[in-house]
Parts: C-alpha cells; structure tokens; sequence
C-alpha cells in the first residue's frame, strides 16, 4: 500500500513538474517576443562626436521595462498561489489535529486582502504626490481628476519636501501659493511661507471653509457624486440584457457601494493630511517651525496614504480580493524603475516566466486556487 502511494505521488509529481517546465517555456518565448518589440519610449537617440571620420553620428540606446507591469502582474499572482497555499495546508493540518478554528487566523483570513490593498493604494498616492514618473501617465491621470485639487497646493508641499519651499525664510515661493490665494479671494499672506507658518489648512479645503470635519463632509458627497456619474452607467448597462426590479436593485446597491468606498477614499486621504496638520499633529509633535516643516514635508502625505486604503471595507469581500490583486502589482511598480539597462532584461523574463508557470500550473489542477478576475479567465480558456 505504501509503495502504491509512493508510486502515485512521484507520477503527480512527475506530472506538475512537466507543466511547469512547459508553461515556463511558453512563458519565457511569449515575453521574449513581446520585449522584441521597439517603443520610443524605451529607445534614447543621442548625438556623439565622431573622431574619425570628423563629425557627429548618432547613437540609439534600447532600454528594457515595457513589459514590467505585465510581469509584476504575473509575480503577484503567483505569490498570491503560493501563500495561498501554505496558508490552506496549515489550516487543513489544524484542522486533522481537532485544533479549534483561531482567532488569530480568522483575524488575519479577513483582513489580508484589506491589507494588501491599503498598503499597496498608500505606495500609489505616494508615488502620485512625490514621484509621478512612476505611475503610468494614465493611471496619474485619473488619480488628478479623481482628487480634483490644484496643482499649486501640491507642488507647494512637494517643495517643502525638498527643502526648496522653508517657512519662515523668504526662498523666493510666495507667488506659487500666493497666486492660489488671490485666485481663490483670500488674504495674499496666506501663500507666504516666510509669513503664514504654516499655510491655513482652509487653502487645502479649496473653498469649503476653515472646518476639517465639514470639508471630510462636502469632499464624500462631491466624490460619491462623480463616482456614481462612473459606476451608475456601467451597471445598468449590465442590467439592461435582462431587466427586472431586482437585477436594477442590485445594479443600483453595487453602484452605491462602489462610489461610497471611492468617495470614501478621497475623504479619508484628505482628512489625513488635515489630522496631521492641524487636529493631531500640533498636539503630539509640536507646533515649532521645523515640526511644521516636517508635517508638510511628508508627514500630511504619509498619513492621508496610510488611511485612504481602508475604504475598502465598505466593499463586499469577494470584491476586495479582486481589487487587492488588481493594485498590488502597480504599488510594485512604484518601487522599481521604468526604464532600465536592457541586459538586465534576461532577469525580468525568468520572473515572469516562473511566475506564468506557477499560476498555469495551478489553474490546472485547482482552478479555484487562482483568485480574481485572472483565474476565472483562464478557467474558461482552458475549458474550451
């Protein structure tokens, strides 16, 4: 008996390594040939002098990188398998020992994929604020409608990051947000670093008054309404192949749900900054110069970062997942380069090659193990 099963599982061992290898191949030359693909955005022409002949010529450098997301994409699948997995062995082994379910386990089941969604929307709208280059010129610029905040109130406490922007030294800035504040119909010293120290937190709520609460309130409201202007249509588009009352019930409920987190992450990315700045901060940092040099240097951003993300509890939970997955790889790409040396390309393919091969091989034999929208796809593909 023993030998029978010893035999069975070194045959399905045989077996998944055999689709691994293949899929791992297949996903090596389908990369491959997609890199091969020339973009001007990843090519460089520069002008070198020639010494001989006499003269200049030009010289054009490749750059790998164009197919990161598609990569990170594939990594966090896999790593999503993989943990997965491990995760689902330990609680099937507690469960053969007659273990109680734990509240730990319970705890951390749940709020995984709220987690992994906060972490990742906080490394998006840092990178939004601080290092634009990083995010994908579309994805930037649907986060700028998103947000609809002036410009000059952003680059104001970029520069205070950077030092070039220091309250209470005349550097030369006040126009930047002084401009904002005649625009807007306040006192011109507002928008002057060396006076205004730090600048009113009512130029952050644009026009709705000095209460922090009572922006949080009108921010919601403006948001939901341009988030329902989004969601509405596209529900019941869905409910218009078959139309009844609880088909367009459904459709209207998603879509409020829907523009409830979305406004709901608006709000809580902008109270976080006026909790740093004006109701919480002060109290436990301080209220001296420097402080407030380094609440609008960073500290306001990180912490409306850190709150955002955890609007995704007012989505269902089999929606979090599908959104956790969705934004996780973006946040990886905040953290790398978009360009980069090509002969380092040969790394980024073995990556997503593994990681094609990991899910594959799994959507073959648990398609229920590969979560989100990617999963349910390939299990469609495979099946015909």
């Amino acid at each position: 008996m023993r030998a029978v099963a010893t035999g069975n599982l070194s045959l399905t061992s045989r077996i998944r390594l055999s689709r691994w290898l293949s899929s791992f191949i297949s996903g090596y030359l389908s990369l491959r040939l997609l890199q091969s693909k020339t973009s001007p955005s990843f090519t460089t022409t520069t002008a070198v002098a020639s010494p001989s002949p006499p003269g200049v010529t030009t010289l054009t450098t490749r750059y790998a990188g164009r197919t990161l997301d598609l990569t990170l994409f594939a990594f966090t699948q896999a790593l999503d398998i993989v943990i997965g997995s491990l995760w689902s062995r330990r609680q099937s082994r507690r469960r053969a020992a007659g273990l109680p379910p734990s509240t730990v386990d319970s705890t951390i089941s749940r709020l995984t994929d709220p987690s992994i969604f906060a972490v990742s929307s906080g490394l998006i709208m840092w990178a939004w604020f601080y290092q634009p280059t990083n995010l994908p010129r579309s994805y930037g610029k649907w986060i700028s409608s998103a947000a609809a905040v002036d410009e000059r109130l952003i680059e104001a406490l970029r520069r205070c990051r950077t030092g070039v922007l220091q309250y209470g030294k005349d550097t030369g800035q006040a126009p930047l947000l002084g401009g904002m504040a005649e625009d807007h119909g306040w006192p011109v010293e507002w928008g002057d670093p060396a006076v205004s120290i730090p600048f009113p937190c009512e130029m952050v709520h644009m026009g709705c008054g000095p209460s922090c609460e009572k922006h949080a309130v009108s921010r919601f409201l403006r948001s939901f309404q341009w988030a329902m202007a989004t969601y509405l249509p596209l529900n019941l588009l869905l409910v218009a192949r078959r139309p009844n009352r609880k088909s367009l019930i459904t459709a209207l409920m998603s879509a409020g749900r829907s523009s409830a987190f979305l406004g709901a992450f608006i709000t809580l990315f902008y109270y976080g900054v006026c909790l740093s700045r004006t109701r919480v901060g002060p109290k436990i940092l301080g209220t001296h110069t420097s402080t407030r040099q380094l609440i609008d240097g960073g500290v306001c951003v990180g912490t409306g970062c850190f709150l955002c993300g955890w609007s995704i509890l007012l989505e269902r939970a089999g929606r979090r997942k599908d959104m956790a997955l969705f934004v996780a790889p973006r946040a990886l790409a905040t953290l790398l380069p978009r360009r980069y040396a090509l002969d380092k390309q040969w790394r980024e393919t073995v990556v997503f090659a593994a990681s094609w091969a990991v899910v594959l091989t799994c959507v073959m034999e648990n398609k229920r193990r590969v979560r989100g929208v990617l999963g349910g796809v390939l299990s469609t593909v495979l099946e015909l």
